[in-house]
Formats: C-alpha cells, structure tokens, sequence
C-alpha cells in the first residue's frame, strides 16, 4: 500500500490520553489499539475489518445502516426507501442537509445529493467510468456479490431521489447497501481532484459524510481522527478518536491496563481470566457471526481432487485446536455459517477426525510424498487468535498422514492480496466476520463461483452449489431461502473446499470510563454514541 501523503504530520496518542484523563481537561480523546495498519482509505477495494474499522466505520455513510450493536437495519443517507411489487426497483428518497468533511484539501460548496449515489455506485459498476481504474480499480465485495450481474441501471430521478433497477429480485438488497463497499463518497471532491491530477488522493485522503474525519495517518503507528463538527445526525461525544497500531495483543493489554488506551480489540484467550478481574476493565463478550477456515486451492492439484480434500480433513484434530488456540472463547465448526445466523444446517454431519482413514484416502487417491503450504495470517482475528499455533498445529497433524508442511506468512495487506491469486499454492487459513446478517454474505461473497479470484480464497466453482445459492437470492420466503441454504451446506460439506476450524465468542475489554461501546455483531469497532467519563 502507497503511504498517505500531504496529511498533517503524526502525534503521540498517548499524551492526548492523558490530557483527556486530566481533571477538568477537554477535549475528549478516546484512543483505541487497533490490531494492525489499514490497507487504504475506500472500503470499496478491500474486504478486512481492520480497513474497515479504520475507513468505512468512522469516515462514511451507507444508504442504509445498521443500528449500533445488532444488525437491525435503518435508515442512513436514505430516509426512506421505496421496493416496487416485482422487487425490481429500490427507490431511495436522500436526506437533505447533509455535510461532506472540510480538510485541508477539499472545502465541500454543496450539500451531499444524488450525484454522490451516483457517483459512489458507477465508479464500481460502469468499467468506462473515469474513476473506475484510479487507485486499485478492484472490487473486491461489489464483484464477489455478482453486482455487476444484478444492476440493470441506477438513475438519477431529481436531486435526492435516486432509483436502483435489478435485473432479478435480490432479497438481502438493502441489508447489502449497509455494508462497507457501499459508503458513499463526494462526486465534488473527485470530480476536483481529477481536475488536479490527483485522482488517487480521494482513496487515500478520504472526505465522507461520517461522523469522524480523518486528521493524520502514520503507518504502523497511528492514525487521528477528530469528530465532524457537522454530522447529520449530531456531533460526536468525544472530540479526538486515536488508533494506536499495535499487533501484540499483551502489548495492547499491558497499554489497555497504563491507561493509554481505552479499547483493545481481539484479547489473547489466555488473558480472558484476569481481565475479567481487572477493577479497571470491564470484559464484553457476545457470541460471534463469524468462522473460521483452512481454504484449500482447488485449481491447483491435488487439491483439486475433492477426495484429496476430504483426506486431509479428517486428518485434522479440530478439537485439539480448539483447546490450545481458542482456550475456551470458540466452537467447533462444521458448516461455513456460524450457527448464529438463520437458515444453519444443524443436520449436517461433520468431517470425522480420523488420521488412519486419512492416510488410507490420501494413498487410494494416488497422492503420496505430499508437500504443501499452509498460510498462517500474521494477525489477530476474532475469528482466529492464533494462526501461528494453529498453522503448527495442522503441519502436525498432516505430518502423521505423511503430509509435509512448510508454514508461511506475509504482511497483512500483502498476505490478502496474495492469497487471492488463483494460482497461489497450499492452503491458507483466513476466516470471516458477517456483514450484514444475511446466509448470502458467507455463501456468495466467500463460496460463489462470481467471488473466485476475490473474496473466494477456495478458487472452487461448484456449478450445483452456486445454482441453490442465486436461486436463494431471489427468492422472497425466508422459509423457502432457509430450505435452498441448507441443502448449499449439505454440498459444501461433500465438496470440502474448506477445512471448517471454528466460530469464536468475541470478548472486548473497555477501560471502565468508557460509556457505551457495543460489540458489533459484524466484526467492527464502532465509535459514534461512546463517551468517555
């Protein structure tokens, strides 16, 4: 990822902490250790919650939103929203007196309108658009969830009305245009930087409509945010937001106990105990929308042999994993839907562990001598605290099936974008946190033979599996949705593309001064409507 360039020069977030601690002080600075650097600034090109977190989540609106801590659906730049009988049209009817960021760059004429929709979705859709290539011109989310088939047009109707036409009805339509790819940019501010020559500054020096805005950005280190003077729907509680990058979870904990910073994300499980004992620590927990997995290549042989697949996961001692890398905070998982989320396939019979068999399939498959790559992510996930122990782990347990293992990792953006090369070898353990609440987001977005090269880091096309799921889009009856997802999890299961590790409980320590954070049920760290005592 380019450094951002031209931003004001990078702070010490933990003197502003304790300024904001200081009897009597203000401003309000809450300062949050996040687990690692964002890969950029639009949401758009990317699908990591860490980019999230430091983007869509404090700099952007959405059409719709959801509201804090769960994932019942509201209005955002949309105040309302009409579907036609066949559901083939959305009509959105836009707030009015909405502010875009001032910075140092961009002093905003007008308020956001329809152009801003319009512009946001047609850079993404239109391949002729003149923003469509600028930066990484890939979107990820947009294609992985067949975007590009589904729009027909999206048109302009007046200044703040806009209507979506599908090509077929699609039944998680709004809930989609509440995820993070869909927050809405500024026309204005494009349109200027393109006349400059700069068109890549809005991806990297973002203006939003959201309730933060971005003040400095130091990769590694830190990014500062202050609150939107003019936000729409009332300026934030506190008045300086901090993310202080820190990998190390005891290193985030050990600043989480000095008081220089007030929320830390992803707790090792082995600090669970005397966190939630810490007098100054309150410990949140909520069970997770998430999974996580070991995905095979499946255009790369053998992994393309489904029963080369099936060998290797009943090789794995899922349960031992459990105990030693979750410690307590996950479940085991057998289909790639946590069981939190409907339409689960409770019936589904998982792999069994059974290294003999293994060893037996592997050989009847006329594979022997196997070396192979396992990918092990160089951060913390709710979803995996521990993809170091956990690589270890599998390269044990594929040894004793006479499978060789060679553990391999990247820096974060770096270990995303390769892992999504469809020639990419071994195995690579990754995971995933729901957007929007909806079977489709796990399904499509991670399954689908549209998400292959993307957010599919299986490779794996499987045409009877992709049929249940797009005929379960455009269907409106949940219970007959409900029905087309578990039998796509009956075919997920037989084809294994993935080795599905577990679901984990997301726990999230908070300074006790903190007033009002929620976990979010998507995975996100969320700081409009906190406060600080």
């Amino acid at each position: 990822m380019r450094k951002t360039k031209n931003l004001i020069a990078a702070f010490c977030g933990a003197s502003l902490l304790l300024a904001s601690m200081s009897a009597g002080a203000a401003p309000k600075t809450l300062v949050f250790c996040s687990e690692g650097s964002p890969e950029g600034f639009n949401p758009a090109f990317y699908t990591a919650g860490t980019t999230f977190d430091a983007s869509s989540r404090q700099l952007f609106d959405k059409l719709s939103s959801f509201k804090r801590g769960t994932t019942e659906i509201q209005p955002g730049l949309a105040e309302k929203w009409v579907v036609s009988p066949d559901g083939l049209e959305y009509t959105f009817h836009l707030r009015k007196g909405v502010k875009f960021h001032t910075t140092k760059t961009f002093t905003p004429t007008r308020d956001f309108n329809a152009d801003d929709i319009i512009f946001t979705f047609m850079r993404q859709f239109d391949v002729n658009h003149p923003f469509h290539k600028v930066s990484s011109g890939k979107y990820e989310y947009f294609n992985s969830m067949s975007m590009p088939d589904l729009l027909k047009e999206i048109v302009k109707v007046d200044d703040y009305t806009v209507k979506f036409v599908l090509k077929r009805p699609e039944a998680p339509f709004i809930a989609n245009l509440a995820m993070d790819f869909a927050s809405v940019h500024s026309a204005e501010y494009a349109d200027k930087m393109m006349k400059a020559g700069t068109p890549d500054k809005v991806d990297f020096e973002p203006v939003g409509t959201g309730p933060f805005q971005l003040v400095s950005y130091q990769k590694d280190s830190n990014i500062r945010y202050q609150a939107h003077p003019n936000y729409w729907a009332g300026k934030a509680a506190i008045d300086n937001l901090v993310f202080a990058i820190t990998p190390d979870a005891s290193v985030r904990y050990q600043k989480l106990k000095a008081g220089e910073c007030h929320v830390m994300p992803y707790p090792n499980p082995a600090d669970l105990e005397a966190m939630g004992k810490d007098p100054l620590v309150t410990l949140l927990k909520k069970e997770g929308l998430n999974v996580g997995y070991l995905a095979y290549n499946a255009l790369v042989p053998p992994f393309d042999n489904v029963k080369v697949r099936k060998a290797l996961n009943m090789s794995i001692n899922k349960q031992a994993i459990l105990d030693a890398v979750y410690q307590g905070a996950g479940k085991l998982a057998k289909n790639p839907i946590p069981p939190t989320i409907w339409s689960y396939n409770d019936a589904v019979v998982d792999d069994k562990y059974d290294p003999a068999a293994a060893k037996q399939a592997l050989a009847d498959a006329g594979v022997k001598d196997l070396k192979m790559k396992i990918w092990a992510m160089p951060v913390q996930r709710p979803y995996n605290p521990n993809a170091k122990r956990m690589a270890e782990m599998l390269q044990a347990d594929f040894a004793a099936v006479g499978v060789t293992v060679e553990i391999v990792s990247y820096e974060w953006a770096e270990y995303l974008k390769r892992s999504k090369e469809k020639d990419r070898d071994g195995a690579v353990l990754l995971g995933w946190t729901g957007d929007n609440g909806d079977p489709d987001n796990f399904l499509a977005v991670l399954l689908g033979c549209d998400a292959v090269g993307n957010a599919n880091r299986a490779q794996w096309c499987n045409q009877p599996f992709d049929d249940l799921i797009k005929k379960a889009k455009v269907v409106a009856d949940p219970a007959e949705r409900t029905k087309l997802y578990g039998q796509a999890q009956v075919v997920f299961k037989e084809q294994a593309p993935w080795a599905t590790i577990a679901h984990s409980v997301v726990f999230q320590p908070v300074r006790k001064e903190v007033v009002d954070f929620r976990i979010d049920p998507f995975g996100g760290n969320v700081f409009y409507g906190v406060d600080l005592k």
